[in-house]
C-alpha cells in the first residue's frame, strides 16, 4: 500500500469522522438559533479560508470571476443549497432529530446515483438500480409508519446531492469553491447578525464567552473538515471514498440511539434495514466493478 493512498484513506476517514461527530459540537450550541449558528459558521469559515488562501498565495482565480457570470450563478445556487443543508442539519441536532439526519446521509449516495441518471445521463448498472429501489422502499415504509415524509432526511439527502452535483461540474476546487460560496453568503449573514444584535437577540450581546468561542470555532471546523476531505478524495479511488462516507451517518446513528436516546421504535428498524441493505448492495457492486479491471489485467 503506497504512502499517498494511506494518507488519502486517513484524511478522508478523519473528515467523515468529524462530520459524524458534529452533533456533539452543535448540541453545545442548542441555545442559539440554527439561523444564527449558520450565519456565524459562514462568516468565520470565510475568514479562515481567506487566511489559508493568503498563506498558500492562491488568489489568482478571483481575477476572472466577474467575467464568468455562469460560474457565479452556479456557485450562488450551490451556496443556497449549502446554507439550506447546514440550517436543516443544525435544526435537526438541536431538536432531537439526529437519527433523521443520519438517515439523510445514508440515503445520499443513492440520491447521487439517481441524479447522475436524470441530470448527467449516466447509466446506472442493474444492481445500482436495485439499491435505489430498496432505499425507496425503505423511505416509503418510514413514511407509512410515521404518517408523514421523513422530511429532515430527504431535505438533507437531496440538498447535499444537488450540491455535490453542482460541485462536480464546477470549475473551482474545494478550497476555492468554499471561499466563493461563503463570500456569496457572508453579506446576508453579516446583515442578519447586525439586525439580531440591534434587536438584542444575538449571541454577541446575550451569551457568555464560551458560546462566542464555540461560534468562532464553527468556521475553522467546517473548513478544516472540507480540506481533509478534498485531500483524501484526490488520493484514493471513488469506490474507497464511497465506502468511507458511511462512517459519518453510522456515527450519527449511534449518537442518536445511545447518547441522545432518541425514540427508535422496532417498526422503524424495517425501514432502516431496507436502506442498509441497499447500501450493502451498492457497496459490494462498486467494489466488484472496481476490481474487474484489475482482475482482467492480472
Amino acid at each position: 500500500m503506497n504512502s499517498s493512498y494511506s494518507k488519502g484513506v486517513l484524511s478522508a476517514a478523519l473528515a467523515y469522522t468529524c462530520w459524524g461527530l458534529f452533533p456533539l459540537f452543535f448540541e453545545l450550541l442548542g441555545h442559539v438559533s440554527p439561523a444564527e449558528v449558520v450565519a456565524h459558521r459562514t462568516v468565520w469559515s470565510l475568514l479562515f479560508v481567506l487566511l489559508v488562501l493568503a498563506v498558500m498565495k492562491r488568489f489568482a482565480w478571483m481575477r476572472d470571476l466577474l467575467a464568468k457570470p455562469k460560474v457565479l450563478a452556479a456557485f450562488a445556487l450551490s451556496a443556497l443549497l449549502l446554507a439550506c443543508n447546514w440550517l436543516v442539519y443544525i435544526w435537526a441536532v438541536q431538536n432531537d432529530h439526529v437519527l433523521d439526519a443520519s438517515l439523510g446521509y445514508f440515503i445520499n449516495p443513492l440520491v447521487n446515483v439517481a441524479l447522475g441518471f436524470l441530470v448527467l445521463h449516466e447509466r446506472p448498472r442493474r444492481l445500482q438500480w436495485l439499491a435505489v429501489g430498496l432505499a425507496s422502499a425503505g423511505v416509503l415504509w418510514l413514511t407509512l409508519q410515521a404518517g408523514r415524509l421523513p422530511w429532515v432526511a430527504l431535505v438533507l439527502a437531496f440538498s447535499f446531492g444537488f450540491y455535490g452535483l453542482l460541485r462536480k461540474i464546477a470549475p473551482l476546487g474545494a478550497l476555492e469553491g468554499l471561499t466563493l460560496e461563503t463570500m456569496i453568503l457572508t453579506p446576508v449573514a453579516i446583515a442578519a447578525l447586525a439586525w439580531w444584535s440591534w434587536q438584542g437577540h444575538s449571541a454577541f450581546v446575550s451569551e457568555d464567552g464560551t458560546t462566542l468561542a464555540l461560534l468562532l470555532l464553527a468556521g475553522p471546523l467546517t473548513a478544516v473538515t472540507l480540506l481533509l476531505f478534498a485531500s483524501g478524495a484526490r488520493r484514493i479511488p471513488m469506490t474507497t471514498l464511497g465506502l468511507l462516507q458511511y462512517i459519518a451517518p453510522t456515527l450519527q446513528f449511534g449518537l442518536g440511539v445511545w447518547i441522545y436516546h432518541e425514540p427508535f421504535q422496532p417498526s422503524r428498524m424495517i425501514g432502516f434495514a431496507l436502506i442498509w441493505l441497499a447500501l450493502l448492495v451498492y457497496s459490494l457492486e462498486s467494489l466488484w466493478t472496481g476490481r474487474r479491471p484489475a482482475l482482467q489485467t492480472a
